[in-house]
């Protein structure tokens, strides 16, 4: 133990890289084809956290806003790429729309944090900012990619739907809206879920940390809940945005439903 916390040793990390290989083990035994995305998921996480680790510790240290504000455009197109990557079935030409509807979600999203709940001085403290950034744009990633994929997948599915639909003089929105809310939906899943087990059945690692590393626990309940609140209201707005970015690609310029390869 090293004053408020566990250090983890190498042995310690190599049992960490056991038990995902053993999980592989049994994916590859099973047949279910993610066996070696996994290891590799694994390997490139860590490599990823200690980097990260190295770099934050110097942006805090140096408190220089351009370092702040340049680490956060490194991790919005970081964010990006691994959206789409993670979006199955999408055609391709979204990472405009996708890096837009992530910067006009943070930016309001970490503007109102850090003027009206927290208010931290400097506006740009990187030991917020920073860390804020990440858990955000962590769950977002996910909300979009699932979104996106449910969104083509559900249109190729109501393709006689939406054909029907447009024959009677629906308008393209209203022909994409059953498609559009299934997919918000579907993205908003994990986080209604963390929202309604957080304190119950999982304690967030946030409020733990603060409160193991000696903090007053309601302070860190509120930290927490101002986390899970600004990520479910980043998550429906960033969804809502790509979608009203997207839909149209499903149909040509007279209107008519169009099938989109990914």
């Amino acid at each position: 133990m090293n004053g408020n916390y566990y250090a983890i040793d190498i042995w310690g990390l190599i049992a960490a890289l056991v038990m995902v290989a053993i999980a592989a083990g049994i994916s590859e035994t099973m047949r279910m084809g993610v066996g070696r995305t996994l290891l590799w998921s694994a390997c490139r996480a860590l490599l990823q956290l200690c980097a990260m680790g190295f770099i934050m510790e110097y942006v805090i240290r140096s408190n220089n806003p351009w370092l702040v504000l340049l680490l956060v455009a490194f991790m919005l197109i970081a964010a990006v790429q691994i959206t789409l990557s993670r979006a199955k079935g999408v055609p391709k030409g979204l990472a405009g729309p996708v890096f837009l509807s992530l910067v006009v979600t943070m930016l309001i999203m970490i503007s109102l944090v850090t003027e009206l709940i927290i208010r931290p001085q400097p506006w740009y403290a990187p030991q917020l900012v920073v860390p804020l950034t990440g858990m955000l744009l962590g769950n977002t990633v996910s909300a979009l990619a699932v979104g996106l994929s449910r969104f083509f997948e559900s249109m190729k599915e109501r393709r006689d739907e939406v054909d029907t639909l447009l024959a009677l003089g629906a308008t393209t929105w209203e022909a994409a809206r059953p498609s559009i809310v299934s997919s918000i939906r579907l993205g908003l899943l994990p986080t209604t879920a963390s929202l309604a087990s957080a304190g119950i059945v999982a304690v967030p690692g946030m409020m733990a940390g603060q409160i193991i590393a000696g903090g007053n626990p309601i302070d860190a309940a509120k930290y927490q809940f101002m986390i899970l609140a600004t990520i479910a209201a980043l998550t429906l707005l960033a969804d809502s945005i790509i979608m009203l970015m997207v839909y149209k690609r499903c149909f040509t310029a007279l209107d008519q439903y169009q099938p989109v390869n990914g």
